[in-house]
């Protein structure tokens, strides 16, 4: 689902989707990925892959501490000082640069001003202070903590200061031994955010030129798994048939592409898979890049 192929190491979506445009324009770097409670997935392509990854590598925000390593100046260092330090790094590499054409060097450069930059902007991002308390509500955010709704309102923040693609990540859905009050409880945490999250982008203006994509990596089987533990049942991992919705960037609400059968089992009439919709997006991302 992230990245096109069942081998580990290939690009996730956003960073092919940033490599074809060739369009950098974000306050951290192109893309970014934020899972609650966790660190962000490393497998699959989601931080790794092949294209050059100080460029179009996504920028994880972790869940404790600083939310992206390294983010705030050394104590005893002023800030002249790191910047001069920082200029003299970057001539030294130019001068390697100019002698080798090492493209390798080039992407150091590039890291380099990327960090410096994320250090002075990143604070004011992950601050919600300026956040009305109606916003605040409306997620159901609590500034400081670690959670799914504090990431929608993040990526809001993201999306508006021009970051092209984020990923949120919600795990906890391994409902193999109960799918009762597990999955009540999970569907709680993202039901609210994630409605926030489209409602908030559309407020901001932003909605028209974003497109949100909610999905999983795969289903859970209609019937029960045969795992009873205590009278309680739970359900499989289903790759046949399962539901995503895309909302905004023009989509036509109430929209259904593709169908199952009566049980939710299988897919009938023309199937859509995960590469159908890779290609929309590639598609659709040239589209908005041309426009």
């Amino acid at each position: 689902m992230n990245t096109g192929s069942t081998r580990f190491g290939r690009p996730s979506m956003g960073r092919g989707l940033l490599t074809e445009s060739g369009a950098i324009r974000a306050i951290c770097r192109g893309s970014s990925c934020c899972n609650p409670g966790h660190e962000a997935p490393r497998r699959g392509g989601a931080v790794v892959g092949r294209i050059p990854a100080t460029t179009y590598q996504g920028v994880p925000f972790r869940s404790g501490g600083d939310p992206i390593l390294d983010l705030s100046t050394p104590k005893g260092i002023p800030a002249g000082t790191q910047e001069q330090t920082l200029a003299a790094v970057r001539d030294l590499n130019q001068m390697t640069l100019d002698e080798t054409g090492d493209t390798e060097v080039a992407t150091r450069i590039a890291a380099y001003e990327m960090a410096y930059r994320m250090q002075t902007s990143g604070p004011e991002l992950i601050d919600f202070a300026k956040e009305s308390q109606e916003t605040l509500a409306m997620y159901g955010a609590e500034p400081g903590k670690a959670t799914y709704a504090n990431n929608c309102l993040l990526a809001a923040r993201l999306v508006e200061r021009g970051v092209r693609f984020v990923q949120l990540y919600h795990t906890d859905w391994d409902h193999h031994a109960d799918i009762g009050q597990p999955l009540d409880q999970v569907c709680k945490e993202i039901d609210q955010p994630t409605a926030a999250l489209i409602r908030d982008l559309k407020r901001r203006g932003l909605l028209d030129s974003t497109l949100v994509i909610w999905g999983g990596e795969f289903g859970r089987t209609p019937m029960a798994e045969g795992r009873e533990i205590a009278g309680r049942f739970g359900r499989n991992h289903h790759i046949d048939a399962f539901t995503m919705f895309m909302a905004g960037a023009g989509v036509r609400p109430g929209t259904q592409v593709g169908a199952t059968d009566e049980l939710g089992f299988s897919s009938v009439g023309e199937k859509i898979d995960v590469h159908d919709i890779h290609a929309s997006l590639l598609y659709c991302w040239g589209l908005s890049i041309r426009s």
